[in-house]
């Protein structure tokens, strides 16, 4: 912005001393242009709100002949350049802007929803090249995680260094709210809610400036100051004026900001497009604020370095697409929930319900729906699946429906559809030409122009398409409800045409050529539809295509289309669709688009077929141009990628460089097993580098990726904003590779979860994350595993843990730290505050180690997971483990899985375990335990009330062993998992355990696969299933059950009925006992 100039008194008096209106206001016009629209501070304060100061007297701003502000030249010229008898006019201007818009319906419930936009860095590809349709799908209707800003700080500075924005741009989609918004704003502002730091906003839509050729500076103010007051000027406190400009996109001329000639002189005469170029230029009126409103498109017309804040309007939530519904069907819940669930069935569909327009166009038309189902006692009448059959039964809707079922016909109905039709027609060539010309807002010249009567511009049909709005000029404006009719519309115009045109309907060229015919006009609109780099033709051609479905005709025949119309070019039009699929570079958005239509031709076979083999995992074999682009299709719409695209064994490298436009879209994506080489990762880092990149989690394992390819993805990872997870698991990007992640990690600022297992970084590697790790406070989970780090790594890593505040999850496992780097992050656990699992599975640690970790243990207080599986601790080791469980509060889960406890050990957890009231899982598996240390497990059950799962699996407790644990399960309302795999257990350990099994109502899972618990123990675990209702799984395999074992269990599991899954393989139970226990249950999934 350019900087303020001081005015002279001199100045000041001549505006003052002004005598007649048409000086003052040529002294008023001088000033703003000279000034900036900021003149000389005076001691009075301006009130906060506009509403907020009274004067009786008149004042120098014009009133238009309803007593208010005429909002057309105002924002163009005016600044809070005020006369005494200034707040009197102001406060009719505000209660006029509020008469307009303050019962607008579209203010009601979801006005909430308005409250805060969203804060965008500028536009991106995918906004300012396709069509509003493509965006949301393509972003599957989930708009950026952007910083959200309160509406009544919009144009506030974001800090305290900051200053406000002059030129700010808010883009949003077709039908988003976009002028919802402004008014909903002005409405606000007059009510002095929000924006009380402006004197003055000064609402004006580009469809009233259409109206006007040319246009100066000083025209414009006497065009809205007809009648100045007669009073004198009085230069009070100069506060923000805002101009609100809504509508870009809907300019008939583009803004030329590259060849527009700048103009500082208010008397000039300019374009009006000109006029606005170099107000937000601020070659006019610099100090005055600019909102402009516009489709994301038409927002690229603006330079960006003219923009200081850039916001967006975010879609519907799911919440609000049901609040939208209640406004339409506010007394009939039965119709709501009937709307929402077909809405819902229909992905497409309810993916463009995020944008009010749309979403209202839905509601009405299905509402239409289930009434004519009603009416007609239809129940069979089939509900929409594309989107030319939703359109036709709003066209029904608009048509109001009657007669159009089961074939009635009369000469009343014949009537209306012949006047529909001839509407249609006319309507329908202004709506294509405007498409063709990016026109979509029309007034009564070009009504005239096209046919258009405009005495039939009143009837249902046309009140349900068009939308008329008085302009400044006195003259109307018009425009579709939603841009889609238009392309609608459009399409009908062109469907019809196209059987007597003689010419090329795009250009209307006079040449006079033989018949074309349907296919040659439908060829011609989608090869200009797929040359269109906009996207404009996009939603046009899908529906051009749609009217050749069946299911169309039907609706629409008698009183739109002809019984039949076209119907034998079905097969051919899917074929001229087909051959637009070229084996290009990558898919673009226009092929894609070719799988849209051809959904609207039902003709699904190819999506259909690419669909199957990614279920079936066979997608390696579909490698052609037209598989690739149903494939990117799928990306978008299919419920297998919704939450995951799991492209693993599929791709190749030229079959991903296809996709990698689509890929950008995929919120999680697993690459893996691809054999993916460094070049590849060159491609991938240029997505993850895009800026409409939207992928959340990537996971890359077991590729052969190496340094090169980790280089170029932490290239990526320096601009990416959207990446939380990289899963880099089995590669070989060694410590250079290491190294250049790492610093990337010392700029990105979201990624949360690194996993870099198995890929021989070694010490190098690990000294250069601990070193990232030192300035990155948003990775919460390293992962390190299998790295052939040793007590040098583990040494940096404990280094960086001491300042480190971010680190959650640090997986060691399957390394050489030895007792030496346990030590080292012993030390680290002692100050370090946010660490809550520690893998250190497999280093070697023995009870040295072991024995440090605990006394750091003792004090640590947020450390809730440690995984010691595989080393070497011994009783001496677990009595330290002991020690701490005995104070420590924090842990919840410890693995001591194959280590050398022995029953001595064993036994000195289990007496902490009796007094810990922290820890839920203990494993305790292949350790050398027997009876004895059970028995005191037993013991430590019945006074333990935190623990809910026990692993004493592959250890020989044997009956004695089981017993103890199966007397503790009698009192203990906890346990939920019980896992006694191969522990020698018989039948006297499984009666032990039925016992318990009558009386426990909590535990959930008994796992007792590889013991010897025979006939009788079966019998003993049956007669308890039939009293218990907790357990939920149990596994009995590989246990000589044998066919009286079986028929035991059919018996309980044809009264039981809680058990949900049960495992019998192992076991000579016969095809007899198989077939018994498979008709004893329909609700327990059973394994045999």
């Amino acid at each position: 912005m350019r900087k303020q100039e001081v005015r002279t008194d001199r100045e000041a008096c001549r505006a003052y001393n002004a005598d007649s209106p048409a000086e003052q206001v040529k002294a008023l016009v001088d000033l703003l242009a000279r000034n900036g629209g900021r003149l000389l501070q005076a001691p009075s304060k301006m009130p906060d709100s506009p509403l907020g100061s009274q004067s009786n007297g008149k004042s120098l701003l014009g009133v238009g002949e309803r007593g208010y502000l005429n909002p057309l030249a105002l924002p163009c010229d005016l600044t809070c350049f005020f006369l005494r008898p200034a707040d009197s006019r102001i406060r009719r201007h505000c209660e006029a802007l509020l008469s307009r818009v303050g019962n607008d319906p579209e203010l009601g419930s979801l006005s909430h929803r308005l409250a805060s936009l969203l804060l965008v860095e500028g536009l991106t590809d995918l906004q300012l090249r396709e069509h509003d349709f493509t965006q949301v799908e393509a972003t599957r209707g989930v708009w950026h995680s952007a910083r959200a800003i309160p509406l009544d700080r919009l144009f506030l500075p974001l800090s305290r260094v900051s200053i406000p924005p002059r030129v700010s741009v808010t883009i949003g989609v077709a039908g988003i709210g976009k002028t919802t918004l402004v008014r909903h704003f002005v409405r606000c502002w007059a009510r002095g809610q929000v924006g009380k730091n402006f004197s003055l906003v000064l609402p004006l839509t580009f469809r009233d400036l259409n109206t006007y050729e040319k246009l100066s500076a000083d025209k414009l103010i006497h065009s809205v100051f007809p009648n100045a007051g007669e009073g004198n000027l009085e230069v009070t406190t100069p506060d923000r004026v805002l101009l609100v400009l809504d509508g870009l996109d809907e300019c008939k001329t583009p803004l030329e900001f590259s060849n527009t000639m700048a103009c500082t002189d208010p008397k000039k005469e300019i374009q009006v497009d000109h006029l606005i170029t170099n107000i937000i230029r601020g070659n006019l009126f610099p100090e005055i604020s600019v909102w402009i409103t516009s489709r994301p498109s038409a927002a690229g017309q603006v330079p960006g370095g003219l923009v200081d804040r850039m916001t967006e309007i975010r879609g519907l939530t799911e919440e609000e697409i049901k609040a939208c519904l209640e406004q339409i069907f506010p007394e009939d819940q039965t119709l709501l929930g009937q709307v929402l669930t077909q809405m819902k069935a229909n992905k497409a569909l309810y993916l463009m319900c995020t944008v009010p327009a749309f979403c209202r166009l839905v509601g009405l038309a299905l509402g239409h729906l289930y009434h004519s189902k009603l009416a007609v006692q239809d129940t069979e009448l089939p509900l929409p699946q594309t989107l030319c059959e939703l359109y036709s039964w709003y066209f029904r809707m608009a048509l109001g429906g009657e007669g159009q079922d089961k074939g009635k016909v009369s000469p009343r109905i014949e009537q209306m559809a012949q006047g529909a039709r001839k509407m249609v027609g006319t309507l329908g060539r202004l709506a294509f030409h405007g498409l063709v010309k990016k026109k979509y807002v029309f007034y009564e010249q070009d009504m005239k122009a096209f046919g258009v009567d405009l005495a039939l511009l009143q009837s249902a049909l046309c009140s349900c398409l068009l939308q008329r709005e008085e302009t400044l000029a006195s003259s109307a404006a018009y425009r579709f409800t939603h841009l889609s009719l238009q392309e609608f519309v459009a399409a009908m115009y062109y469907y019809s045409a196209s059987k007597r045109a003689i010419f090329d309907l795009f250009t209307e060229s006079g040449m006079s050529w033989p018949r074309l015919g349907f296919l040659t006009h439908f060829r011609c609109a989608a090869q200009r539809a797929t040359q269109a780099q906009d996207g404009r033709l996009d939603v046009f051609l899908r529906f051009l295509s749609g009217l050749l479905s069946p299911r169309v005709n039907t609706l629409l025949a008698g009183s739109l289309l002809a019984q039949g119309e076209h119907q034998n070019y079905r097969a051919q039009a899917a074929e001229v669709l087909q051959g637009l699929l070229r084996p290009d570079t990558a898919v673009c958005a226009r092929a894609i688009n070719v799988l849209y239509c051809l959904h609207e031709l039902q003709h699904t076979e190819l999506a259909r077929s690419v669909e199957e083999a990614m279920q079936r995992g066979t997608l390696a074999g579909l490698t052609s141009p037209s598989h690739r682009t149903a494939l990117a299709y799928l990306l978008q719409l299919s419920d297998i990628c919704s939450r995951e695209a799991n492209l693993s064994l599929c791709l190749s490298q030229s079959v991903l460089q296809s996709l990698l436009p689509q890929l950008l879209y995929c919120q999680s994506l697993r690459l893996d097993n691809n054999q993916f080489q460094d070049p590849v990762m060159e491609l991938l880092g240029s997505v993850l580098s895009g800026k409409d990149c939207r992928i959340q989690n990537i996971s890359l394992t077991e590729n052969q990726i190496g340094n090169k390819g980790a280089k170029a993805l932490a290239r990526s990872l320096l601009v990416n904003r959207s990446l939380t997870t990289l899963d880099l698991r089995s590669n070989t990007i060694g410590p250079q590779g290491a190294k250049a992640l790492a610093d990337a990690l010392k700029i990105n600022r979201t990624l949360t979860s690194l996993s870099l297992q198995s890929n021989v970084i070694r010490d190098d590697g690990v000294m250069c994350m601990a070193e990232a790790l030192l300035s990155n406070q948003t990775l919460s989970i390293l992962q390190l595993q299998k790295n052939l780090i040793g007590p040098k790594g583990a040494q940096q890593m404990a280094d960086a843990l001491k300042q480190n505040k971010s680190l959650k999850e640090l997986m060691f496992s399957s390394n050489t730290i030895g007792d030496g780097g346990a030590m080292a992050l012993a030390e680290a656990l002692k100050v370090n505050q946010s660490l809550e699992n520690l893998d250190l599975q497999s280093n070697a640690i023995s009870n040295t180690g072991v024995a440090v970790l605990m006394r750091a243990l003792r004090v640590n207080q947020t450390l809730s997971s440690l995984n010691l599986r595989e080393n070497s601790i011994s009783p001496e080791g677990a009595r330290a483990l002991a020690q701490a469980l005995c104070m420590n509060n924090t842990l919840k889960h410890l693995d001591l899985t194959a280590n050398l406890l022995h029953d001595q050990g064993a036994q000195a957890i289990a007496v902490a375990v009796g007094e810990n009231r922290s820890l839920t899982h203990l494993h305790l598996q292949w350790n050398f335990i027997q009876a004895g240390a059970a028995r005191a497990l037993g013991q430590a059950l019945q006074l333990n009330r935190t623990l809910t799962t026990l692993d004493l699996q592959e250890n020989a407790i044997g009956d004695d062993g089981a017993s103890a644990v199966a007397g503790a399960l009698k009192v203990n309302a906890t346990l939920t998992a019980l896992y006694l795999q191969v522990a020698s257990i018989g039948t006297q350990g499984a009666q032990a355990l039925g016992e318990a099994l009558a009386v426990n109502r909590t535990l959930e899972i008994l796992d007792l696969r590889g013991n010897d618990i025979g006939v009788a123990g079966a019998k003993a675990l049956a007669n308890a299933l039939k009293l218990n209702s907790s357990l939920r799984r149990l596994n009995l395999q590989e246990n000589s059950l044998g066919m009286d074992g079986a028929i035991y269990i059919a018996a309980a599991l044809s009264e039981n009925r809680g058990l949900r899954h049960i495992n019998l393989q192992g076991n000579p139970i016969g095809e007899s006992g198989a077939r018994m226990i498979s008709e004893a249950t329909k609700t327990c999934v059973v394994e045999m």
